[in-house]
C-alpha cells in the first residue's frame, strides 16, 4: 500500500512538501489616486479599499515597501470636466499620473512603479479608445496610447501596463518606447482581458463605467479559450515582457495554458469583483476571510501567475 497521508501528518511536514508557497515577491499592489490633499475615502463596492490623494498614497507606499511588496499599478480617478474623446488629459505631462509616478518614484525609488494605459478613466464616454459613432476606433487609439505610455515613461514609470485590448497596441507602444530612448521601460500587457461582470467595483473606483453599450468589441468573449492563446502570442512577439490574465479566479485555466505556452513572466489580475465577493461573504459570516483570500490567491500561483495583482496584496503579506 502506499501512504500518501505519510506527508499530511502534521503541520512541520506539510510545510516542507508544500507545492506553492506564497512571497512578497509575488504581489502588485494596485492604488487609486485623486486629485486634492489627505483624502482617504473607501470605496463602497471594494471594502476596505480606498481612494487616495497623492499625498496620502506616498505615505501608503512607504508602508507598502516595507511589508516587502515590490510594485505598485497606478490608477487615476479623472476629474469630469478633463475628460474628452481624445485623450488629452492622459498626455498631459503635468496631470495626475504623471505627477503621482514622479512623486512616489522621488519618496520610494525602489518602489518598481506600473502604470494602467487606456483611456477609459479620462473618456467622456467611459471606453478604452477613441468613440467615432458607437464604435471605438483601434487604430487612432493606438497612436494615443503610445503617446501616453512615453509620457508615463518620461515621467519615471518602471513598467507600462496597457489594459485596453486594442489590436497591435504593444508593438505600436515598443516602437514609441524604443524611439524616444526608453528602451529599459518594461510592458506588462493585458493579453487575455476578458469581458467580464467582475469589473462593477473597479469602474465605481474610478468611475469609468461605459456610458453606451459595453466592452465587448474588444474585451474577449468569455466562452473562449483558443482565442486567448492568440492574443497572448500575438503580444509576446510585438515585445510584451510580461503578460496578464485577467480576471484570475474564474480563468484559471486559462493562466495554465497561457503559462506552459510563453517564455516570458505570467501575471494575473485578482479583480474587484473577485475579492468584493469574498469581503461580502465573510461580512455575512458565511467564509473566513482570511482562509479565503489565501485559498483564492494561492490557487492563481497554482495555475502558473509568477506575478499577482490583487487588493489583498496588504493582509496577505501581514499573515504570512
Amino acid at each position: 500500500m502506499k501512504r500518501n497521508r505519510i506527508l499530511r501528518s502534521n503541520p512541520c511536514i506539510r510545510s516542507l512538501v508544500r507545492e506553492t508557497k506564497l512571497s512578497a515577491d509575488d504581489f502588485i499592489a494596485p492604488l487609486f489616486i485623486v486629485e486634492g490633499e489627505n483624502i482617504k475615502e473607501e470605496i463602497s463596492s471594494l471594502p476596505d479599499y480606498y481612494r487616495m490623494s497623492l499625498d496620502v498614497a506616498v505615505k501608503h507606499t512607504e508602508h507598502l515597501y516595507r511589508l516587502g511588496i515590490k510594485s505598485v499599478l497606478l490608477f487615476i480617478k479623472c476629474k469630469d470636466e478633463l475628460k474628452d474623446n481624445a485623450g488629452t488629459e492622459a498626455l498631459n505631462a503635468d496631470g495626475l499620473m504623471q505627477r503621482s509616478i514622479r512623486t512616489i518614484k522621488s519618496a520610494v525609488p525602489n518602489m518598481y512603479v506600473m502604470t494602467d494605459v487606456a483611456l477609459d478613466p479620462f473618456s467622456i464616454y467611459g471606453h478604452d479608445g477613441i468613440v467615432e459613432g458607437e464604435t471605438i476606433v483601434n487604430d487612432v487609439t493606438i497612436n494615443v496610447l503610445a503617446k501616453m505610455a512615453v509620457s508615463h515613461a518620461q515621467a519615471g514609470a518602471d513598467c507600462i501596463a496597457p489594459s485596453d485590448m486594442m489590436d497591435g497596441r504593444i508593438g505600436a507602444i515598443r516602437a514609441s518606447l524604443e524611439q524616444n530612448d526608453f528602451d529599459k521601460t518594461s510592458i506588462m500587457s493585458y493579453s487575455a482581458k476578458y469581458a467580464s461582470c467582475f469589473y462593477g467595483p473597479f469602474r465605481d473606483a474610478l468611475d469609468s463605467a461605459p456610458g453606451f453599450g459595453d466592452k465587448k468589441t474588444y474585451q474577449m468573449d468569455y466562452h473562449n479559450r483558443i482565442e486567448a492563446m492568440r492574443e497572448v502570442m500575438a503580444d509576446v512577439e510585438e515585445g510584451a515582457d510580461i503578460v496578464m490574465v485577467k480576471p484570475a479566479i474564474h480563468y484559471l485555466d486559462i493562466i495554465r495554458e497561457v503559462k506552459n505556452a510563453v517564455n516570458v513572466p505570467v501575471s494575473a489580475y485578482h479583480v474587484s469583483g473577485e475579492y468584493s465577493m469574498i469581503k461580502a461573504a465573510a461580512q455575512r459570516g458565511w467564509v473566513n476571510e482570511q482562509a479565503a483570500f489565501l485559498e483564492a490567491i494561492t490557487s492563481i500561483k497554482r495555475a502558473g501567475a509568477d506575478i499577482i495583482a490583487t487588493y489583498y496584496a496588504e493582509d496577505i503579506l501581514k499573515v504570512i
